[in-house]
């Protein structure tokens, strides 16, 4: 059993996020990796619990990964985006605050904001590589 305090973990400023080959600004987010497991062969872990901070006015452009994502709002009111997969235009926006769980299904385009021009807010992130079953 490992025990983790939030508050000795490094949080990590993220610049960018890469998306169809093309590194996209991120503003004022930063993250603490909360744990990890496994190694998906690109550098990232199969599963991984992570609290991400918003800066006021903090934002997360489009991108998409491989990983199934699952995030838990702890603080503030988010704006959260999914793109269409063909032509990224934003098809579905929703505001969610505290308690809200959004998850975003592998390869789904996505991004989102923290509305608040003058508070940070939070939220928990865990993610997992789900590979489907192999058929003998």
């Amino acid at each position: 059993m490992d025990i983790v305090n939030w508050k000795n973990v490094e949080d990590v400023k993220i610049a960018t996020f890469p998306y169809r080959g093309k590194p996209y600004e991120v503003k004022g987010i930063s993250v603490r990796w909360l744990s990890r497991f496994g190694d998906d062969g690109h550098g990232y872990p199969e599963y991984g619990l992570r609290l991400f901070t918003a800066q006021p006015g903090g934002e997360i452009p489009i991108h998409n990964h491989f990983y199934i994502q699952t995030m838990y709002i702890l603080t503030g009111r988010f704006e959260c985006f999914e793109y269409d997969p063909d032509s990224d235009l934003k098809v579905k926006t929703a505001v969610c605050g505290p308690g809200s769980t959004v998850v975003i299904p592998s390869m789904q385009p996505h991004g989102m904001r923290n509305l608040s021009e003058t508070e940070p807010a939070t939220f928990l992130c865990c993610i997992c590589n789900v590979y489907e079953k192999e058929t003998i």
